[in-house]
């Protein structure tokens, strides 16, 4: 196995700057398929880049988008709940992801094949996945570990072209149970590639080893892996 770089990325939304973590395998000659990682509510930690090590590791680049901007990193629960409910079904929620899409492409420290994009998400992140590919995002996946799949609808009229994978905890408290049904109506209405895969005895945070919150927010680690293998199936097809 390769050994892997990782390396703080900065750029732009607007006037906001942002820094993102980049992480793809060193040996990379060729341009490799690039994966965008939105990560959960506490933002680009180094949880989030032991995450994007392992989907390196696999043969893509990957980024770990910032969620909130430059220096905006939460400390507590507390503070990452108010930053993402700032962000969450605001212009601005897809607007960063659709900044760190572009960055991820055009970044010059290892080459992406530009046309082979997928966008990761993982509980907050998830929802910011979805998101990005409901806005009509030119990406080839987007796949949601744990999150919430509603939408307020504002991107109601776009085309999703992008084959979509849902990972959801069957018992997960927080993610209501109506929204999967609401997703696979929103979905099969407009003629979407999707998946939805719910695994029995997994809650919320099912892939974050730090998670411990028995019956609401916890680690399983047989269902992550399973998840994890599902999604790189779908890269397989897709990428």
């Amino acid at each position: 196995m390769s050994a892997i770089h990782t390396s703080p990325l900065h750029y732009t939304a607007g006037e906001a700057v942002f820094e993102g973590t980049l992480v793809y395998p060193s040996d990379t000659v060729h341009a490799l398929p690039g994966v965008l990682i939105a990560p959960n509510w506490m933002g680009a930690t180094a949880a989030a880049a032991e995450q994007a090590k392992a989907i390196a590791a696999q043969g893509y680049v990957v980024l770990v988008a910032d969620l909130y901007g430059q220096g905006q990193r939460p400390a507590s629960a507390e503070e990452a709940g108010a930053m993402m409910m700032a962000v969450k079904d605001t212009p601005e929620e897809v607007a960063h992801m659709q900044a760190a899409l572009a960055a991820l492409r055009t970044q010059t420290n290892a080459a992406v094949t530009k046309e082979r994009v997928a966008a990761v998400g993982f509980c907050f992140g998830g929802h910011c996945a979805l998101e990005l590919a409901r806005a009509g995002a030119d990406i080839k996946a987007a796949v949601s570990f744990h999150g919430t799949l509603d939408s307020k609808g504002q991107y109601a009229g776009n085309t999703i072209y992008a084959s979509l994978l849902v990972l959801d905890g069957a018992d997960d408290p927080l993610v209501p149970r109506e929204q999967l049904a609401a997703f696979a109506s929103e979905m099969n209405g407009k003629g979407v590639d999707w998946q939805l895969v719910s695994f029995a005895g997994a809650v919320h945070s099912f892939t974050d080893p730090h998670a411990s919150a028995a019956g609401v927010a916890q680690y399983h680690p047989e269902v992550s892996q399973r998840a994890f293998r599902r999604m790189f199936q779908l890269f397989d097809e897709v990428l």
